[in-house]
C-alpha cells in the first residue's frame, strides 16, 4: 500500500477558518504549505507556525501566481505529494443587490469560485490526478458555508457564489472518483472570523429604501459573531474531517443547529420569505 501523505495546502492562512486549520494540522503533526497574500503575514505565521509551516505567497485570483507556486511544490515535493488541499480563501460583502457594485460582486465569484477552481486545477496532480503517483490519493475539502443552501437578504453575491462552490464540488467529486480522491463540502454557519467585520459596512447604502432592513441584518451579524463557533473548533472539526475514513460528502458546522440551519431548509421557501420579512421589515407595501 502506498503510504499516507501528510502535507496539507490550506489558501487564505493569515486569518479565520483557514489560520485555525493551518494551526490544528500543525499540531497533529501535518506539514501546512499555506497561501498567504503579504510578505509581512509570510514572515508572521512563519515565525508563529514554526518549521512544520511553509507559506505561499499568491492570490487565488493570480492565475500565473497560483502556477508558479504549483511548480514550486512539484519540485518540493518531488518524492510525495499533498493529502490535502482545504480551499478556505474567501471574501464576504453586504449589500443589496439592487445596488451593490457589480464590480463587487464580480469579485465573489473571481475569489470564491474560480480561484477556488484555479487553484484546484493547478494542484490535482499532487494530489493524485497523475500517473504513477507516489502516495495515497489527497483529499480536498472546499469551505462554503450555510448560505450555499440557505439564502439571506444582503448577502446575494456571497450567497450565489456559495451556491456555485457546492455545485462545483459536487461535479468535482463524481469526476475525481477516476483518481480516488475525495472531495468534501464543508458548511460553516456562524464563525468568528474577520470576514464578516471587513464586509458590513452599510453606510453607502443609507439613502436607499433598503437602509432601515439593512440595520437589522447588521445587528443580526453581530449577534452571530458573538455566538459564532471560534476558529480553534473548526480548526480542529476540519482536521477530523480529513481523517476520516469515510467522510460524509456535506458537513453542516452550524451553532444552533435546529433554527439555523435544519428549519430554513424544512421551511416552504414561501414560508421562510414571510418568516424574513417580520423580523427584518422587507414586507410587501399594503396597497
Amino acid at each position: 500500500m502506498k503510504p499516507v501523505c501528510k502535507n496539507i495546502l490550506i489558501t487564505g492562512v493569515s486569518t479565520g477558518i483557514g489560520y485555525g486549520a493551518a494551526k490544528h494540522f500543525i499540531l497533529r503533526g501535518y506539514t501546512v504549505f499555506g497561501s498567504v497574500r503579504t510578505q509581512a503575514d509570510a514572515d508572521r505565521l512563519q515565525v508563529e507556525f514554526g518549521e512544520k509551516f511553509i507559506p505561499l505567497l499568491f492570490d487565488v485570483t493570480d492565475a500565473e501566481a497560483v502556477k508558479a507556486a504549483a511548480r514550486f511544490l512539484t519540485k518540493q515535493l518531488a518524492n510525495s505529494g499533498l493529502g490535502g488541499l482545504i480551499n478556505n480563501a474567501g471574501i464576504a460583502i453586504g449589500g443589496p443587490l439592487q445596488y451593490q457594485p457589480i464590480t463587487t460582486i464580480r469579485q465573489h465569484f473571481e475569489v470564491n469560485v474560480l480561484g477556488l477552481l484555479q487553484v484546484t486545477q493547478a494542484f490535482l496532480p499532487l494530489l493524485g490526478a497523475r500517473d504513477n503517483h507516489p502516495v495515497q490519493p489527497g483529499r480536498i475539502q472546499n469551505i462554503s458555508s450555510v448560505n450555499g443552501q440557505v439564502a439571506i437578504p444582503f448577502m446575494g453575491a456571497y450567497v450565489g457564489a456559495k451556491h456555485a462552490v457546492e455545485g462545483l464540488s459536487h461535479s468535482l467529486r463524481r469526476e475525481l472518483v477516476l483518481f480516488g480522491i475525495k472531495v468534501v463540502i464543508v458548511g460553516p454557519g456562524a464563525v468568528k472570523t474577520p470576514i464578516w467585520g471587513k464586509g458590513t459596512d452599510i453606510s453607502p447604502y443609507a439613502n436607499t429604501p433598503y437602509y432601515p432592513a439593512m440595520q437589522w441584518f447588521l445587528k443580526r451579524v453581530e449577534a452571530s459573531e458573538n455566538r459564532g463557533f471560534s476558529i480553534d473548533y473548526l480548526g480542529e472539526r476540519i482536521v477530523e474531517i480529513h481523517e476520516a475514513p469515510r467522510p460524509r460528502i456535506r458537513y453542516a458546522l452550524v451553532p444552533g443547529k435546529l433554527t439555523g440551519w435544519i428549519l430554513p431548509r424544512l421551511l416552504p421557501a414561501r414560508v421562510l420569505d414571510w418568516v424574513v420579512g417580520q423580523i427584518s421589515g422587507l414586507k410587501q407595501p399594503k396597497n
